[in-house]
């Protein structure tokens, strides 16, 4: 067993299109403020590429923060609900289109909370001593699956993808602890049942998916269980939520956050918020956050920072991060996505007519 693992190395990309609350209105019965008083989302990103290209820009622009080869990275985990394909894995997909020809590699699908899940296997496996140096991706292209004729559930996603690189480390830094759950008697309350081998393929409707989303039943299980799983994480380590210097939640609706912040006594002034921008993007949201909260400069040597999700499952997820030294990129990638010649609706003007 190795001391730590460390968060050597971190990035994000989101895609260009911007798709705002009012040009959803403009082919939707909806308002700005409608959105906006629910969720707290004003815009989010439209993807016009697959997933796995968010994944392989996010996962260069981590290795160039980290200075570390693509050749040397021996294991490469995707969190992802929307994979490119069921067959092969997203994660194949992202080594070929980054060349960590060397890592093993697999998709991990616990729904929003997959980042969490992530960092934690990877964690445990630097720490074993069998990997040294793995990369932990979070991507979504969540807008693909979207049905425009569902309201509630069409204006609350979108696109992104975030990603680090961990490595082995004698400091005490990295994911101190962390722990993990699911409530799947609750699993109906959100999910695409007719995407998989249990859809009937021959409908005529085939390929327009049908999202459930009981949106009373998550708020209510997601704030008790991310307050749940943060308790957990607490006690194990001694801690109280005094010794937190910043919370990264994630990003599903601006009230969940806030009632998280409020049932743990935090003030929001030390809560990562970007649910605004992005609107939910699923395993993307915490590192997308945590990758904007160390550019911004609120991320210190030494921090500690708590994450916590819940997702589709009803999974939930909490883990401790003491961060390192280094806070600042030691490199800077010149990876891109392909030029975008369309406008969000453009993208998505084939969904919305098939859907409407």
């Amino acid at each position: 067993m190795t001391g730590y693992a460390a968060i050597t190395g971190w990035g994000k990309c989101v895609p260009p299109a911007v798709l705002t609350n009012e040009e959803i209105a403009s082919v939707i019965d909806t308002s700005d403020e409608w959105i906006r008083t629910r969720s707290g989302i004003i815009e989010r990103r439209v993807s016009h590429v697959p997933g796995s290209d968010l994944a392989a820009v996010a996962a260069q622009r981590a290795l160039a923060a980290a200075d570390a080869d693509v050749k040397d990275v021996d294991l490469l985990i995707v969190a992802t609900c929307t994979p490119d394909t069921v067959i092969p894995s997203t994660a194949a997909h992202v080594q070929r289109k980054t060349g960590a020809y060397n890592a093993a590699v697999f998709d991990l699908n616990a729904g929003c909370s997959g980042f969490v899940y992530g960092l934690t296997v990877a964690t445990s496996m630097i720490r074993s001593g069998a990997f040294k140096k793995a990369l932990v991706i979070g991507s979504e292209r969540i807008t693909w699956f979207l049905n425009w004729s569902l309201r509630d559930t069409a204006v609350l996603f979108g696109d992104g993808a975030g990603a680090v690189v961990v490595e082995p480390s004698e400091e005490e830094c990295g994911l101190l602890f962390s722990h993990l759950g699911c409530e799947g008697d609750a699993a109906d309350a959100l999910q695409i049942p007719d995407f998989g081998t249990t859809g009937n393929r021959f409908a005529a409707d085939y390929g327009v998916f049908g999202v459930q989303f009981d949106g009373r039943e998550i708020f209510r299980r997601a704030v008790k269980g991310m307050a749940m799983e943060t308790k957990i994480v607490l006690e194990e380590l001694g801690l109280t939520t005094h010794d937190i210097d910043r919370i990264i939640p994630h990003q599903a609706n601006l009230r969940i956050i806030e009632s998280l912040a409020k049932y743990l006594s935090v003030d929001m002034s030390r809560v990562e918020v970007n649910i605004h921008n992005y609107g939910n993007t699923s395993a993307a949201t915490i590192p997308v956050a945590m990758t904007e909260a160390l550019e911004a400069g609120r991320i210190k040597s030494g921090d500690r920072i708590l994450l916590a999700a819940f997702g589709a499952g009803l999974t939930r997820a909490a883990g401790l991060i003491r961060w390192g030294e280094r806070t600042t990129p030691l490199k800077l990638s010149d990876a891109e996505l392909p030029p975008c010649n369309q406008s969000a609706l453009e993208i998505l003007a084939e969904a919305i007519e098939h859907t409407l």
